[in-house]
């Protein structure tokens, strides 16, 4: 008699073994999956040509390729931020550099010669007014006894043969020589009983005197005050080391006119222009001096400059790492079309404020 209960536990068996085939075989694929492709069963020549040509990548190997690439991740993503501040460090500090070079390139060659243009027309325009009101001052007061203003039309400078025509200025501080030519303020007017020296520039705000070594000894050129129009007469250009004509020192009415010599933008010295009255008859009353003031010397510079420099610098670096930021964030087009009118502006403002810092007839 058969047993019941044996084909039941064969059935159990069977079942068993069944599961523990396909989970040998899910196992199987798995690791075919995780280790690559093996090699083939040997079949003939080509089998065993197969099985040598295509070796798996042992355990241990494999651990350490994956273990470079995760350290060579982790070292990507680490070092990307110091790349980034790497990065926006060049771009600002470039950013400024070229905001710099764009501003004086523009405030020495273009800006500065137009805004001469236009200060020259708008002392022109208060100079005629002035002569024909009759409260030109005549010297260091004015017609209610007040100190003249820097910056104040006192004559028009007329030289033909060198196509100049400028208004002289009261005072040679570097400030008012970027309009201009200048008295200097502790000279008389021209014209009068004394020695007059106008300075001006060579080469920036439009280089009023950039042909005055032009000159020769016997031209003559007129200078207008509220006196009267007085023609004077060249009588020696002088450089360094040249001796001062006993005829200009023997005149009762002389004047000077000062620029730099050598290179225009590396001054190193002084371009003098000995002028006398040309009939000793026209000689005015002298008028008040003023004591000289600091900067009214030639090649002076302007010390309190260097506070609004800073201040224009300081927003000057803070543009550009903004605009460097907007670059990495928008674009360069967009951060350019935004930044460009301000660091523009801030770097003709720096190039503004630098050029007090140099000599004030350069």
């Amino acid at each position: 008699m058969t047993d019941p209960i044996t084909p039941v536990l064969e059935t159990e068996d069977d079942a068993e073994r069944e599961d523990s085939g396909e989970s040998e075989d899910v196992g199987s694929a798995q690791s075919e999956r995780l280790a690559g492709p093996g090699p083939a069963a040997p079949e003939g020549r080509e089998g065993r040509a197969d099985a040598g040509s295509t070796a798996p990548m042992p355990t241990r190997s494999r651990q350490r390729f994956s273990l470079g690439v995760i350290l060579a991740a982790a070292y990507a993503r680490a070092s990307e931020p110091k790349r980034r501040a790497s990065f926006l460090s060049v771009g600002t500090a470039l950013t400024i550099l070229g905001a710099l070079m764009v501003g004086f390139l523009a405030d020495a060659a273009v800006v500065g010669r137009l805004r001469h243009d236009r200060d020259r027309q708008v002392a022109y325009a208060e100079l005629r007014y002035a002569l024909a009101d009759g409260s030109t001052p005549t010297g260091a007061l004015d017609v209610d006894g007040k100190p003249v203003a820097e910056g104040t039309p006192v004559a028009l400078l007329e030289i033909r043969s060198l196509n100049l025509r400028e208004v002289v200025r009261y005072g040679t501080t570097p400030s008012d020589l970027m309009s201009g030519p200048g008295l200097r303020r502790d000279t008389v007017l021209p014209g009068q009983a004394g020695g007059s020296v106008i300075m001006g520039r060579r080469a920036l705000f439009g280089g009023p005197f950039q042909y005055l070594d032009q000159l020769q000894p016997g031209l003559q050129f007129t200078v207008t005050t509220a006196q009267r129009a007085n023609v004077f007469r060249v009588v020696d250009v002088r450089r360094p080391g040249d001796p001062i004509p006993p005829e200009f020192s023997a005149a009762p009415a002389r004047l000077v006119l000062v620029t730099t010599s050598g290179n225009p933008y590396l001054p190193q010295d002084l371009l003098r222009v000995d002028a006398i009255l040309v009939n000793d008859k026209d000689v005015q009353p002298t008028g008040p001096v003023a004591r000289p003031q600091p900067g009214d010397d030639a090649l002076a510079t302007d010390g309190s400059a260097w506070m609004p420099l800073v201040l224009w610098g300081q927003a000057l670096v803070l543009a550009a790492a903004a605009v460097t930021w907007l670059r990495a964030r928008w674009g360069g087009r967009q951060a350019w079309l935004v930044g460009s009118p301000v660091l523009l502006a801030l770097g003709l403002a720096v190039a503004d404020t630098a050029a007090r810092l140099l000599p004030n007839v350069m």
